[in-house]
């Protein structure tokens, strides 16, 4: 995507927000919030400014996190436990809607600046983890393909057809080159395309398993967060690949395998689980099956909407609506948490 089209993507989404908002202020279609709605978010840090940043979506500050929680409690927000969230939308429909709070990856600043905000609201919230991330055994490639193309202005790589040299001087050069790295990523076996992209940062001078390392908690860590009564760790594969695109078996031996893992970390089985990237294209329903059949209370995709009763057919396929770092205005998260733009976009909650 030009950085053109991502300005008039961003225009539009915020024009969209700045609508429902009002829409919601007038209390028009009141019934488009559903029961409630499951947030999900990833970094929580302090305001960096650097001249690239294509993960700038999955990070907010503490400040953010903390006017976004102000914010729903002043518009009515019940916070639950995301372990709840079954119950509430299966039981009789509470007089306040609820906010669920989910972390992805288990990132250090979760535990440094997310965990504080939380407790000052007595608000719960789940952590997923990955066991190859906090043992270091997998990488994360948008990070190192954020610091390989912030160091860099000319790169080698074989997308399929041949080494090819990639011109990454200008920071719009850059954004496209991390787009046809994702794709790349994507549209191949994630394995194998993954540790190519570590094999050419290697090749630079940049260490994927220290980024992960410098990044993600280790297990003492988790296990400090999860004495918090406000916090869950839930599971969140292995390896952090998509599973619409691995065997069924191998779906289940990464969930399995998660679950045991932040069992032995807290000593209880997680009831939760996340789909690594979370979109359609990553999980579909074949998977949420696997997910019930082992037993999950609950799954979440990253797929935007609303939880409402009819929720309750797709447990183990639910969506949630980012706190998107491009987006940090609290009314934008009112309108979003309304439901009115997923209504007026067809989604049926």
């Amino acid at each position: 995507m030009t950085s053109a089209k991502m300005l008039a993507k961003q225009i539009a989404i915020t024009g969209g927000l700045e609508v429902a908002n009002l829409l919601r202020a007038t209390g028009l279609m009141r019934s488009a919030r559903g029961r409630g709605a499951i947030f999900t978010l990833h970094h929580v840090r302090p305001a960096e400014a650097p001249a690239f940043s294509p993960n700038a979506h999955l990070e907010i500050t503490p400040g953010f996190l903390d006017a976004v929680l102000t914010r729903l409690t002043s518009d009515g927000y019940q916070f639950v436990a995301l372990a709840d969230v079954p119950a509430l939308i299966s039981g009789p429909a509470q007089k306040q809607p609820f906010a669920a709070f989910t972390l992805d990856d288990g990132y250090r600043n979760n535990l440094a600046y997310a965990t504080p905000v939380f407790e000052r609201h007595e608000a719960p919230f789940t952590i997923f983890v990955a066991k190859g991330l906090v043992e270091r055994t997998h990488t994360i490639w948008w990070e190192t393909l954020t610091a390989l193309l912030r160091k860099e202005k000319k790169l080698r790589f074989d997308f399929g057809d041949g080494m090819e040299a990639i011109d990454v001087t200008a920071p719009a050069e850059k954004h496209w080159a991390f787009a046809r790295f994702a794709r790349y990523i994507h549209a191949h076996d994630e394995t194998t395309a993954v540790l190519a992209v570590d094999a050419t940062a290697r090749a630079h001078g940049i260490d994927p398993v220290e980024i992960v390392d410098d990044l993600v908690m280790g297990a003492a860590e988790l296990n400090l967060l999860d004495a918090s009564p406000l916090a869950s760790l839930g599971a969140h594969t292995v390896s952090h690949r998509a599973v619409a695109r691995l065997p069924d078996a191998e779906v289940r031996e990464e969930m399995l395998r998660s679950s045991d893992y932040v069992e032995a970390i807290s000593g209880q089985r997680p009831r939760t689980f996340a789909y690594p990237y979370g979109t359609r294209e990553a999980v579909t329903q074949q998977q949420a099956a696997i997910a019930r059949d082992l037993g999950f209370a609950l799954a979440v995709t990253t797929q935007p909407g609303v939880v409402g009763e009819r929720s309750r057919e797709s447990i183990t396929y639910l969506p949630r609506l980012s706190i998107n770092g491009l987006y940090q205005k609290t009314r934008y998260v009112s309108g979003l948490a309304s439901g009115i733009p997923l209504k007026l976009m067809g989604n049926r909650e």
